[in-house]
């Protein structure tokens, strides 16, 4: 189980939940760009937009093993839409992790609030 001061709050896992549907329809959106167009890049829009998601999830999982490897887009060289699948994919992949980790049955997660999760 994991250590009571590195369980998310209830805030938090509000957050996450939101956060998850956000991005799981981005990615969606940027498969179906890569597959016609893998190596356009993205325009400065998309790449805000991306990244505003992006952060905050990055936030919410500063404390898990995966953050390290967890990079927003660059807005500077923007990336191709390949790339952008690739770096979400991280994130998707943190975000299983960091589910797994906390989330205990019912729909309940394991959090400061609460750290049994029942």
């Amino acid at each position: 189980m994991a250590k009571n001061e590195n369980l998310p709050t209830n805030a938090q896992v509000e957050l996450f939940k939101m956060l998850d549907v956000l991005l799981n329809s981005i990615y969606f959106e940027m498969k179906e760009f890569s597959k016609k167009k893998p190596d356009e890049p993205l325009n400065k829009f998309k790449v805000k937009n991306v990244n505003r998601v992006l952060e905050q999830i990055k936030d919410i999982l500063k404390a898990e093993p995966t953050s390290p490897f967890l990079d927003i887009l660059n807005e500077d060289t923007l990336p191709t839409n390949s790339d952008a699948i690739l770096v979400i994919g991280q994130f998707r992949a943190s975000m299983a992790r960091f589910q797994k980790k906390y989330a205990a049955k019912y729909g309940k997660w394991k959090t400061k609030e609460n750290p049994t999760g029942i």
